[in-house]
């Protein structure tokens, strides 16, 4: 990898997955004896409450944008009858 002039870096794809790291997830740098740690800092039971709210929040309605349709119409093209 080469740090670009702005001093980012890509963290290949396998290795984020390996890692749990997803856009979003916060990151801590250490330096010790001429190493450079990057470390996953940890979510909170809250944090990732909000992250799955604010997820919501972007769907919601996505399934009922023709607002002439009913639920048991909706329910019948879900089930395919």
């Amino acid at each position: 990898m080469q740090l670009s002039n702005s001093g980012q870096v890509t963290i290949p794809p396998d290795i984020r997955a390996l890692a749990g790291l997803k856009p979003g997830s916060e990151v801590e740098f250490e330096f010790d004896n001429g190493r450079l740690w990057l470390t996953k800092v940890p979510t909170s039971a809250l944090t990732q409450r909000q992250q799955v709210l604010a997820l919501i929040d972007q769907v919601k309605g996505c399934a009922t944008a023709n607002l002439d349709m009913q639920t048991d119409a909706i329910m019948q093209l879900t089930r395919g009858d």
